[in-house]
């Protein structure tokens, strides 16, 4: 097991605060490339934008136990509020003011456990080319309908699966270590605090859609307070997914809403169904949270619906997604900057005349 000086955390994606530890985690959501018309096919080339992965976790293994004092503080000031935040809130060294911060931290350098996963993750990712491809032309369709929109940087680490995607101050940081691939030989130990069908979903291809989603759900859109019956979630979420299509227009369905192949074509098969039950069961304006978030969160199938737990999970994200489509494909006068800023849900759903067959 790796645990370095804390317990294994079961967190994918977290908001950093550091006046204080505030942890908001969150598991994603997404779908298809489907209905998106021409609002994916934008020109970008006048962007200027080059996405740069700061590989923290190569600096970080190449401290030399013996020279910490005067390394360490090298590091600190080359990576700002992430530094700090790792150290203390994703490692369990402590805040880099504590007396006992450098000898937990040379306990962690020398440890079999750190060192093991150090090697896995440099053999895995000798260069992340691939996804700062990916994650530049990602940003840059951000850019493209929000000029002004400050980016993250963007900083890779492992911290023995603390978290996935943490978002502080001015980073996002990438845990290779959640993203080693599915049959990675460290999933099984950690089982107990990351189950299989979450564990499964460790893979290289899912990077830059973890990574835009806790820059969308966090940075861009938030979620609002206001929200409050189950037909609120799934629009606000189905135009979050929507958002996803349009600035990740290359990435498959699967990959976007976190489901296997088969789970995708059970909701496709299913979609009339799973509307009439939601509708049947008086489901769309429940506002009982404990009732209605086991169509909302991460599972392996949502208990109730379908046979032999066959069922996708997230099922009022996949439908609200299917209404904001529809909403837009009927109304194809609305841009998607006055789709993401309207409030009004019950609209959206009224307007999209959604009515799968």
């Amino acid at each position: 097991m790796i645990c370095f000086l804390r317990a294994t955390k079961n967190l994918l994606s977290t908001r950093i605060s550091f006046s204080g530890l505030h942890l908001c985690s969150f598991f994603l959501i997404t779908l298809g490339l489907t209905a998106c018309n021409n609002r994916k096919d934008v020109d970008l080339s006048n962007i200027d934008l080059t996405v740069t992965i700061e590989r923290f976790d190569r600096d970080l293994g190449s401290l030399k136990v013996k020279t910490i004092q005067q390394q360490a503080p090298l590091l600190q000031k080359k990576y700002g509020n992430f530094y700090s935040d790792f150290m203390d809130g994703m490692l369990g060294a402590g805040h880099t003011a504590d007396t006992s911060y450098y000898a937990n931290l040379r306990t962690i350098l020398s440890s079999r456990d750190f060192n093991a996963l150090k090697d896995e993750v440099d053999h895995k990712y000798p260069d992340m080319s691939k996804q700062e491809s990916e994650l530049t032309d990602a940003f840059k369709h951000v850019k493209y309908y929000y000029p002004g929109q400050k980016l993250p940087r963007l900083i890779s680490f492992f911290s023995g699966f603390a978290v996935q995607t943490p978002i502080g101050n001015d980073y996002i940081g990438i845990g290779l270590d959640m993203f080693l691939g599915a049959d990675s030989k460290f999933y099984p130990a950690i089982r107990q605090s990351v189950p299989l069908y979450i564990s499964k979903k460790f893979t290289p291809e899912n990077i830059t859609p973890r990574v835009m989603e806790t820059f969308i759900r966090e940075e861009i859109f938030p979620e609002p307070e206001s929200l409050n019956t189950l037909l609120d979630r799934m629009i606000y979420n189905g135009k979050i997914l929507y958002f996803m299509d349009a600035t990740m227009p290359a990435v498959s369905d699967s990959l976007k809403i976190g489901y296997t192949a088969a789970q995708l074509d059970w909701c496709k098969t299913f979609e009339p169904q799973i509307w009439a039950y939601f509708l049947e069961n008086n489901l769309l304006y429940d506002t009982d949270y404990m009732k209605i978030q086991k169509y909302l969160t991460e599972a392996p199938f949502t208990p109730g619906i379908g046979e032999k737990n066959e069922s996708a999970p997230k099922l009022a994200l996949y439908i609200g997604w299917q209404i904001v489509k529809k909403y837009m494909d009927v109304n194809s006068n609305i841009k998607l900057q006055d789709l993401m800023k309207d409030p009004d849900y019950q609209m959206i759903l009224s307007k999209s005349k959604y009515k799968p067959k």
